[in-house]
């Protein structure tokens, strides 16, 4: 598989093969074949899609509709493109030539490749890398115009999420399994005030036990008056379907190893501990609570400039001559955290750009970063802390916002599209196309 066409296929769904159309003929071709609204589209754009979309179809063994009708298809497309790009133009976004470079690195590296394979591989298809570069900065323009519409046309309740995650909960359930331990510290079948107060406070004695390390089972044998007693109280793997609901609620949520109880029931107080589970969706996630100080290039500052700004800093912060916080509030520009000395909270590093991340996945707690550039400009980082929380209900209701939330932008994008379509004058003028 080529390396290039994998990436325009799989990351963005474009062709960019070159035309290797003769001179002449790219000047017959290049004329206005549609007028939307103050936009055109050329002939050449027409023809370089269409050869593209046969090229395509030819490698994977697909078979095309009439000329005519593949035709129409294009420019439809090509005019949806052409609208979005105006909006793009109107509402001012554009990508930086560093924030384009940063993207396709990525692209790379989520490949398994670096930036002169990638190269390497466009040369063999004939496919300048100026074009690839101007192709990927259009899809990043388009989806941040996508973005920006159609998120706002968004509304999630939290009726529905619950609904959701209630449902996910339900079809797991049928398959979440326990293998528990169980001590019965029982009392008599018509048991007085006395002999429940002398259960409970058994109960408890065990349970101090239990959390300070003993043996489970040692203490299921010489204790519980349970049917499990001598087997060590293990009652082996039950569904939560099929043991007792007051033990079935109990556990819910539990971890292995953890303990619960003492829990009173008609027969005396349970102890319970969860020896293991099996097919649990259980997901822990590696926090981080880091500063940074972020320098921005600008006409007036170069790349280079900030760098060797956040190096000084660097030097001066190891000697102890200056103090991380206060730089961070002097200088840096990232307003959400520069009055805070920098300090960006307890967050999962997933919620940063490609290259933060990367940093604070490789550092140390306490250590001091390298400048790091990202697409918001050069950062210092230091990693101030780093810890292991239990995210399994944040990852369902997370699970359950990002699928509503993709159901509905597909949705709405279409009708945004479709209106957007509609309230475009659109002129085609070659009778090929009426």
């Amino acid at each position: 598989m080529k390396l290039a066409t994998t990436f325009l296929h799989a990351v963005f769904g474009i062709g960019l093969l070159i035309s290797t159309t003769a001179a002449a003929q790219t000047t017959m071709l290049d004329k206005v074949s549609v007028i939307v609204d103050q936009g055109v589209i050329l002939e050449s754009e027409i023809q370089e899609l269409l050869t593209n979309v046969r090229r395509n179809a030819v490698a994977n063994n697909q078979d095309l509709p009439s000329d005519r009708a593949l035709r129409t298809q294009a420019i439809e497309r090509l005019i949806l493109t052409n609208l979005q790009m105006q909006m793009a133009d109107r509402m001012g976004i554009q990508i930086s030539d560093p924030q384009l470079e940063q993207t396709i690195a990525n692209i790379a590296q989520q490949n398994g490749t670096n930036m002169e394979q990638l190269r390497q591989a466009l040369i063999a298809e004939s496919t300048p890398y100026e074009t690839y570069r101007e192709e990927i900065r259009k899809e990043l323009i388009l989806g941040e115009v996508r973005r920006a519409n159609v998120r706002r046309r968004i509304y999630i309740t939290p009726q529905e999420i619950e609904n959701l995650v209630k449902l996910m909960d339900e079809q797991g359930a049928s398959q979440a399994e326990y293998r528990l331990g169980h001590i019965l510290i029982g009392f008599p079948p018509e048991p007085n005030d006395e002999d429940v107060a002398d259960a409970r406070e058994r109960a408890e004695r065990v349970m101090s036990l239990l959390e300070s390390g003993s043996d489970f089972a040692k203490i299921a044998i010489a204790s519980s008056s349970g049917a499990k007693a001598l087997d060590g109280g293990d009652m082996g793997w039950m569904n939560v379907n099929s043991m007792p609901t007051l033990f079935a609620e109990a556990v819910q949520g539990k971890k292995k190893d953890e303990l619960v109880g003492p829990i009173r029931s008609g027969a005396g107080f349970h102890i319970l501990k969860v020896a293991d589970t099996r097919g649990i969706e259980v997901a822990e996630v590696v926090e981080v609570n880091a500063r940074h100080i972020l320098i921005k290039p600008s006409i007036i500052l170069s790349d280079e400039k900030a760098e060797n700004m956040l190096l000084e800093f660097r030097e001066q912060v190891l000697a102890g001559e200056a103090d991380f916080a206060e730089l961070a509030k002097e200088h840096s520009e990232d307003p959400g955290s520069a009055l805070r000395g920098g300090e960006l909270g307890w967050a999962d590093p997933e919620i940063y750009v490609p290259a933060f991340r990367l940093a604070l996945n490789n550092m140390e707690v306490s250590e001091l970063s390298q400048p790091i550039r990202s697409v918001h400009g050069w950062h210092l980082i230091e990693l101030l802390d780093r810890r292991v929380g239990d995210a399994t209900e944040k990852l369902k209701e997370e699970k359950a916002y990002q699928l509503i939330f993709s159901r509905k932008f597909q949705e709405e994008t279409d009708a945004w599209l479709r209106e957007m379509r509609d309230a475009a004058y659109i002129e085609l003028l070659d009778s090929r196309d009426a």
